[in-house]
């Protein structure tokens, strides 16, 4: 019966319009909320009879069905944090529920979130006030990330950063630019050997030193100078001990004058390490392990030199640095969680890499702003930021809701006058009915 299909087309459109008006009512609500992503509330028309000809037509009404686009991205906002933290472009933070810490990684249910607010707890734990975990990648003691598994979170740990962390970052590199005085090899020089000490750091963040001695060659008087200098270098970690010995012969030219010419080691038992001409280093060997000590290339005038009459040092640098305190930590657009010293050295603690599914809008949507994969959204991928199709990562911003209150304001209109006209249809039938029952009065 055709009024009846009427009466029931009217309470699907009270139902329909009473849905999309809980989703505005959840956006405008949420305006404010930092991650959220708006509801949405689409139509679709049901079809009972399609006969041509019948001379009867049934309302079918009309179906409400509602989704969250999560692939909606909220405009940045600026902040005073270094770990509030937001993801510019596709891409989401791995965390999960903090009462999940206390069991097994691979039943951990990962959880994804666009932005967050992350703090550290007593115990150090980086989480949000709703007891949502960071995860990410832990680092090696050097700062570099070990390769994981892509496809799961057995990789992932949950992110620690201690207020009272101390560290030290040993010396492996050294440039040492000294200039010999080239009087020093002339005929009736005093042949004096001349100290030099530079200052590295140990494994433990101990301070040492490497003692370098240059010896000049004197020739004899009348002669030329010889323009050559035995260099031996000492260790303090080693008990002064010798760790090479080099024969150093600097270019009297014009074109490279006071440049090294040659670098021979002197014979050792066990041999010296051999001068590398073409990086211009000695791979030297300290107590702590292996150290590279630059001393310029043949020709080079920014390594040792002989000129003029002073001793001095032109370019001394080096790596590594003295146990410190850790004062900042901050993370980086590539996703990387850095941690910086008083001390001015800088170490990498975690790389957080973002996640991503092939249908955003099919993750299953969670409290606080959190979602799950299911069937819809498809398998997870952990990228590194700004790889593939994820965007980077933002400290100090927060990601802004994506309901645009003008636009909820104006759906919130033509919802209610939909419902009125609904309930109007309703009211109508109503009246027909009463009609047709006064016909038997």
């Amino acid at each position: 019966m055709t009024i009846s299909s009427a009466l029931n087309a009217g309470v699907a459109g009270l139902s329909a319009n009473a849905t999309r008006l809980a989703t505005i009512s959840d956006n405008i609500a949420n305006s404010g909320t930092f991650g959220y992503k708006r509801a949405h509330a689409e139509f679709s028309s049901m079809v009972i009879t399609n006969n041509r000809g019948s001379g009867t037509y049934s309302a079918g009404g009309v179906r409400a069905s509602t989704m969250r686009l999560i692939e909606e991205r909220g405009g940045l906002v600026g902040t005073s944090h270094p770990l509030d933290i937001a993801v510019s472009g596709r891409g989401m933070l791995p965390v999960i529920n903090e009462v999940s810490l206390g069991t097994n990684s691979v039943d951990r249910a990962l959880l994804m979130t666009t932005t967050g607010s992350f703090r550290t707890d007593a115990n150090g734990v980086l989480k949000t006030e709703s007891g949502l975990v960071l995860m990410g990648w832990p680092a090696t003691s050097d700062g570099s990330i070990p390769v994981f598994p892509r496809d799961t979170i057995a990789g992932l740990v949950p992110v620690v950063i201690n207020a009272n962390q101390t560290a030290g970052d040993p010396t492996t590199q050294i440039t040492a630019g000294v200039n010999l005085p080239a009087t020093g090899t002339e005929a009736g020089a005093t042949g004096d050997p001349l100290p030099f000490a530079i200052e590295y750091f140990g494994n433990l963040g101990t301070s040492e030193s490497l003692d370098f001695t240059f010896t000049p060659t004197v020739p004899a008087t009348g002669s030329a100078p010889s323009n050559t200098w035995t260099m031996v270098i000492r260790d303090s970690a080693s008990n002064n001990g010798i760790i090479g010995e080099y024969v150093l012969t600097f270019d009297d030219s014009r074109a490279a004058g006071g440049t090294l010419a040659t670098v021979a080691a002197v014979p050792a038992v066990p041999a010296w390490p051999a001068y590398d001409g073409a990086t211009g280093t000695l791979p030297l060997t300290v107590a702590g392990g292996p150290m590279s000590v630059a001393i310029g290339r043949v020709g080079d005038p920014n390594g040792l030199t002989q000129l003029s009459d002073d001793f001095a040092p032109v370019q001394i640098t080096k790596d590594g640095s003295p146990v410190g305190n850790l004062t900042t930590v901050e993370i980086n657009q590539n996703g990387y969680i850095i941690a910086t010293y008083d001390t001015g050295f800088n170490r990498v603690l975690y790389q957080i890499p973002l996640v991503d599914v092939p249908n955003p809008n099919g993750l299953i949507s969670l409290h606080n702003q959190t979602y799950q994969v299911s069937p819809q959204s498809g398998s997870f991928f952990l990228w590194d930021a700004g790889d593939g199709p994820t965007g980077s990562v933002e400290g100090y911003a927060r990601e802004g809701s994506t309901t645009d209150v003008a636009a909820e304001l104006t759906s919130l209109i033509q919802t209610q006058r939909a419902y009125s006209s609904n309930a109007k249809v309703i009211q109508t039938v109503d009246e027909m009915l009463q009609e047709t029952t006064n016909i038997k009065r």
